[in-house]
């Protein structure tokens, strides 16, 4: 591989690291609960200012970027990103909102654009799975940041005042920053787009007609939800369980992080010698059984740990397995389909809202768990009952 090709790969790789900030609601919602005095309920809802705009913007900018071009929408996204993690500097609740806010957008726009643009600069299809696993090693990489960036933010930052936890955004804006000028100065061939097809929002849902894409569209939805959901509930399970501080239970999410990145390093190797399919299958069933013991079965505080991790070990590739399934089945609608499946990334809102409100309704964490299985359930039903053809 020449150096300009290898720096162009570097490129589009880093910029999956800023893909990986919107993670940090997780840890941040413990953070913003307890400055604001807000409910479970209200903490959950968070998460869904950043994911509800890949339900609203996933599609127009994926028929978008048929124009402007999938490295130019990767940096849009980031310019959006960079912009809106200033806002928090204000200091009040409504501007860490907007800057929640921004960081969705921001991140729609990228997700919609980075996995597309994966296929730019590595030409071996082949190889293209594995690529976009290794995409989901550096984001897994930035969401196990995520809890030393707050840190960072409250501790150095702040002065160890857990009231100034908004600095973490500046913090991701300035990497933001890093990520484009880095790929901006990359020189990566732009794909080549039918310029006369004219493609509209109705024309890309109507590739839900087809079974497999909708179903795939659905696991979409339930993979993002149990890794946000899981990022979301570790924290609650470690003090709701054992008493842990919001400074000890940012170890659960760094845990998950931690097992999530090692899962999605082995899986780039793995699946070059294992098919795509059958390592969904074995990962997702025994994911089923880990979610099953952690809600029901007690255990003492490094065994819950063990569990949270593990189901980051096993989920951290279904993301990249189901988005290429279901680009197997359109191969010349790429980015239709990815504007499409970016979509239903809008199930991590959906997740957490649940999570809280079961938690609040039951008064028991086990059933914000519970969320998780469900997700796991239709995932399993992903992995055995959807064929495609490539």
């Amino acid at each position: 591989m020449k150096g300009k090709q290898l720096s162009s790969v570097g490129a589009v790789l880093f910029s999956f690291f800023v893909m990986g900030f919107c993670d940090i609601v997780g840890i941040s919602s413990d953070y913003a609960r307890e400055a604001f005095g807000w409910s479970q309920t209200v903490a959950g809802l968070l998460p869904s200012m950043v994911f509800v705009w890949f339900l609203f913007l996933s599609v127009p900018i994926g028929i978008r970027m048929n124009r402007w071009g999938r490295k130019n929408t990767v940096l849009v996204g980031m310019a959006v990103t960079i912009v809106g993690m200033m806002v928090p500097l204000v200091g009040t609740s409504w501007a860490c909102l907007v800057g929640y806010a921004a960081l969705g957008i921001g991140n729609a726009v990228l997700q919609v654009s980075e996995n597309p643009l994966v296929k730019n600069v590595v030409s071996d299809e082949k190889m293209l799975t594995s690529s976009l696993t290794a995409g989901q090693v550096v984001k897994a990489v930035s969401s196990f940041c995520g809890p030393f960036i707050m840190l960072f933010a409250v501790n150095v930052l702040g002065g160890g005042d857990k009231q100034q936890w908004y600095l973490a955004f500046p913090v991701l804006g300035g990497i933001t920053l890093l990520s484009a000028l880095w790929l901006m100065l990359s020189p990566i061939e732009r794909e080549h787009v039918d310029e006369t097809e004219k493609v509209t929002v109705g024309e890309t849902f109507a590739l839900l007609r087809q079974p497999a894409i909708l179903l795939l569209f659905l696991g979409i939805f339930f993979a993002v939800a149990i890794d946000v959901g899981t990022n979301f509930v570790s924290s609650k399970v470690m003090m709701s369980r054992y008493a842990w501080t919001v400074a000890q239970a940012g170890q659960a999410p760094q845990v998950y992080f931690i097992c999530r990145t090692a899962g999605a390093f082995l899986g780039v190797f793995l699946m070059t010698k294992i098919a795509a399919k059958i390592y969904f299958q074995v990962n997702i069933v025994a994911c089923m059984v880990v979610v099953l013991s952690l809600a029901f079965v007690p255990m003492g505080e490094v065994m819950a740990l063990a569990h949270i991790g593990a189901v980051g070990f096993l989920c951290s590739c279904i993301f990249p397995i189901i988005y290429s399934m279901a680009v197997s089945v359109c191969p010349d609608k790429a980015n239709l389909i990815s504007g499409l499946m970016i979509t239903a990334v809008a199930g991590g809102g959906a997740a957490t809202p649940l999570i809280g409100f079961a938690t609040d309704r039951m008064g028991d964490i086990t059933a914000g768990v519970l969320v998780l299985l469900a997700c796991a359930a239709y995932l399993c039903y992903c992995a055995f009952g959807i064929k495609t053809t490539k």
